[in-house]
């Protein structure tokens, strides 16, 4: 696996939405990222361990696991504790924005984001 060059870094949406997640994947594709989606954070969790990617995009509000529980447990892998995870919300509450911190997230987005938002965020986490 390590025979991949850095230049194809691994960016991961997690998002109830098909809409945000199929948007995401084509803006990212075209930049030349390596895209993983997952609907909830019962779907991300599993792909995270697979996939090991090296950005995490999460939408805040999703059934069954949300993106806080998600980033929670993510930050709580000591395997995973350093991925950045960037917040995802239509939401832009302080309150919000202050629970995203507590459970470790490294930004946070509103939606819907532009493409510039959402490349410098990566290019932001990942140092390109």
């Amino acid at each position: 696996m390590s025979t991949q060059s850095t230049d194809t870094a691994k960016v991961m949406v997690i998002d109830d939405s098909q809409t945000i997640r199929r948007t995401a994947e084509t803006l990212l594709a075209r930049e030349g990222y390596q895209v993983i989606t997952a609907q909830d954070g019962f779907e991300a969790l599993a792909k995270i361990a697979d996939h090991a990617p090296d950005v995490i995009f999460i939408d805040i509000m999703m059934p069954r696991l949300d993106g806080y529980q998600a980033c929670a447990l993510i930050k709580g892998n000591p395997r995973f504790a350093k991925t950045p995870v960037i917040m995802l919300s239509s939401k832009d509450g302080l309150f919000d924005r202050a629970r995203g911190r507590i459970v470790g997230s490294d930004e946070y987005l509103t939606k819907p984001f532009t493409k510039d938002e959402l490349l410098s965020a990566v290019r932001a986490h990942i140092g390109k």
